[in-house]
């Protein structure tokens, strides 16, 4: 339990702060309109929806605030910035920026679904009570012939329209379904600021004398004739979504307005080359760009589309005069680049690139931990590759200020020719510690886990050479997945008191693996070995 608190202890205190403002502004409201003497004669016609459907309206309102922030990439790189003196703790929550606008997402969808069945309700129990009395009245000509009725229906169709896209298997398959409907957050935007422009609710207002609503509500026939009954008056409330949403809707903006800038700056080519395993490395220069170890940039290529941009981590060091990316052939628009560059004559320059970045990710933490864990998943090496460059360069320097101790580097891939692309740096790297004596500062293991029973039989038969079959490095290739236990124990024997890093760049299943593993290997005493736990998010 000691271990947890120390790992997760602050997100959970945030997510509890987060859920408790939601259930405080539910039931605040809840009762303010199930309860308040001025919605009494509202009541009595629209019934007990009334609450249920103003009670999660504040909700939305609280949650419609928060959902832009966590995309503002510029703001939390900022934000990253100004916490180093906070501590990786504080700045470990931003890395958690896209779980927390799921999060905030699922909420709104929620809290859509109940405001919406309550205002049908309402509407149908609105048009009933006056039995015909004002020509035919019915609900669907209230929804359609209201602002509040018109923009409800837009809001609520464009919000289903980006749940439903942002399905994972969408995501994954279908990317640009995803990218262009996720933008019809421009229009429930709108459609939110104007929702309540039409006042629909309405309540008793103060008057003098006031209409005393427990003396009068029996007898309606004196209304108008005795001073304690005068007829009551009614407005609906000034609305107040725009004062929730006006200040991130803003900073959004300015968001935009920066990418826009960033969109204009020119982009040339250093040098264009396609990796083994079909693999692209694009090494490209821009005016006045500086980057950290670990970090992404969102690409944008107008010859494919104007509009979608794609976020690749940046495989380059710091040290270097240009900046570089791998990219692999998995969809539509990486496919359509990879094509336009392998058609290009020979001495030829790419097709025209726009670059968004650089953003921070929780790699940028790897130079803070005495020791770290670099774990890759396929192409999720990417930000490893900039990672080990960086200290290659800093070695070579001679860096004083490199703080790490011990990095060990677990790279984990289903076919053999995916090492080939990653493999020279390694052996550069390899060569280096060898030289210079410090062969246990790197610790780097391969691992095949797309084996049949011929990748073994070929092993055994060369299992006598000093390099691998596969890689040709000194460390062989293991075949299957690491024994996570193992090599954690491994890491805390060989480190008994040191904060290990853990940095993972790879699917979720492994990423709770991971994180588990953290907190199981983690030592109550802080004077011993406490892992800690980081993972890209794009």
């Amino acid at each position: 339990m000691g271990n947890w608190i120390i790992s997760q202890g602050l997100s959970a205190f945030i997510l509890v702060v987060w859920m408790g403002i939601n259930i405080f502004l539910f039931v605040y409201f809840y009762l303010f309109y199930d309860q308040g003497e001025q919605f009494m004669y509202t009541r009595e016609l629209l019934g007990a929806a009334l609450p249920w459907a103003r009670a999660p309206a504040a909700v939305l309102n609280f949650n419609c605030m928060l959902i832009l922030l966590p995309v503002c990439r510029n703001l939390l790189s900022l934000l990253r910035g100004s916490f180093i003196c906070c501590g990786r703790t504080m700045r470990k929550q931003l890395d958690k920026n896209l779980t927390f606008h799921k999060l905030v997402a699922y909420m709104i969808a929620l809290m859509t679904a109940v405001h919406t069945v309550a205002h049908l309700l309402n509407a149908e129990w609105y048009t009933n009570s006056f039995q015909g009395r004002y020509g035919p009245l019915t609900p669907t000509l209230l929804v359609f012939t209201t602002i509040a009725g018109l923009t409800g229906v837009v809001i609520t169709l464009a919000l289903i329209l980006i749940i439903t896209s942002s399905m994972e298997v969408i995501r994954r398959s279908y990317f640009e379904v995803f990218w262009y409907t996720h933008h019809l957050f421009i229009i429930f935007f709108a459609g939110l600021v104007f929702h309540g422009a039409g006042r629909i609710v309405r309540s008793q207002q103060e008057t003098s004398p006031r209409h005393n609503i427990s003396f009068c509500k029996d007898q309606p026939e004196n209304w108008g004739k005795i001073p304690e009954c005068p007829i009551p008056q009614f407005a609906g409330g000034f609305p107040n979504t725009w004062m929730w949403v006006i200040g991130p809707m803003i900073i959004y903006l300015c968001e935009r307005l920066l990418r826009f800038i960033r969109y204009m700056q020119p982009v040339s080519y250093k040098k264009i080359v396609i990796r083994p395993s079909k693999v692209l490395e694009l090494q490209l220069v821009k005016p006045g760009f500086k980057m950290e170890v670990g970090q992404y940039v969102f690409l944008n290529c107008p010859a494919i589309s104007q509009l979608e941009w794609h976020p690749f981590t940046m495989t380059s060091a710091p040290e270097e005069d240009f900046f570089s990316v791998h990219i692999r052939s998995v969809g539509d628009w990486t496919e359509k680049l990879i094509k336009m560059v392998e058609n290009l004559p020979e001495g030829g320059q790419g097709p025209t690139m726009a670059v968004d970045g650089p953003f921070g990710t929780a790699s940028e933490d790897v130079f803070d931990y005495e020791v770290s864990m670099l774990v890759g998943a396929g192409i999720g090496v990417t930000p490893f590759a900039s990672i080990l460059k960086s200290i290659w360069y800093k070695f070579k320097d001679s860096d004083p200020k490199l703080r790490t101790k011990r990095i060990y580097f677990y790279w984990l891939c289903r076919e053999t020719y995916a090492f080939e692309w990653f493999a020279d740096l390694l052996q550069v790297l390899e060569k280096e510690m060898e030289e210079r004596g410090m062969k246990d500062f790197l610790t780097y293991k391969l691992y095949l886990t797309g084996w049949d029973q011929s990748h073994v039989n070929h092993a055994m038969v060369h299992f006598d050479k000093d390099t691998d079959i596969i890689t040709g490095l000194k460390q062989k290739t293991h075949y299957g997945r690491p024994n996570w236990d193992k090599e954690f124990d491994q890491v805390k024997q060989e480190n008994p008191s040191s904060v290990v890093g853990t940095f993972l760049c790879g699917p979720q299943a492994l990423a709770k693996d991971l994180e588990k593993k953290c907190v199981k290997y983690s030592d109550v005493d802080p004077r011993k070995t406490k892992f800690y736990f980081n993972k890209e998010n794009f």
